[in-house]
């Protein structure tokens, strides 16, 4: 949920702050705790490697 950034559940749309994006797919009344259920049993993967986080400076915002 990001404010002045485009919805990532609606072509088109900004950010309003509904929190939408926050929901658990298997239960809507709970906030996503990151337990990987939604992901099932089937799966080969359970985590990803982040290698780096890119924070926006000035001259990035806007772009």
């Amino acid at each position: 949920m990001n404010p002045k950034k485009e919805c990532i559940l609606q072509d088109g749309k900004i950010c309003d702050g509904c929190g939408e994006c926050d929901r658990c797919d298997l239960d809507p009344n709970k906030i996503c705790d990151n337990c990987m259920k939604c992901m099932g049993e089937e799966v080969d993967f359970r985590a990803i490697t982040i290698s780096g986080i890119r924070l926006e400076s000035e001259n990035d915002a806007g772009t």
